[in-house]
């Protein structure tokens, strides 16, 4: 069965840290690149990284460009989302998903989320 399974998210105060994990199952993740999305009540789904197949590029939109860093552990056959600098409006459902390149706009394989609440 193919799968991704996110984890890490959690309750963390402005300013905080949390790292975020993609494992996958089936497949192996260096065969796509994978996406980061995250998700607020009441808002549209926001692409928050990406990283290349191969690991040759990444991508961050500005709202979080300096605060998170995206990677691989191929032996782990997993992504992950290092996260820093935390605030409240990052608050949301975190998802990774996988595709063939960083510029397609539909996901092969999606998992099934994370919560991620930055609050004091």
């Amino acid at each position: 069965q193919l799968q991704l399974v996110e984890s890490g998210g959690g309750l963390v105060q402005p300013g905080g840290s949390l790292r975020l994990s993609c494992a996958a199952s089936g497949f192996t993740l260096d065969y796509y690149a994978i996406h980061w999305f995250r998700q607020a009540p009441g808002k549209e789904r926001e692409g928050v990284s990406c990283i290349t197949r191969g690991s040759f590029d990444t991508g961050y939109p500005n709202s979080v460009k300096g605060r998170f860093t995206i990677s691989r552990d191929n032996a782990k056959n997993t992504v992950y989302l290092q996260m820093n600098s935390l605030k409240p409006e990052d608050t949301a459902v975190y998802y990774c998903a996988a595709a063939p390149f960083c510029s397609d706009s539909t996901m092969t394989h999606w998992g099934q989320g994370t919560q991620v609440t930055v609050s004091s």
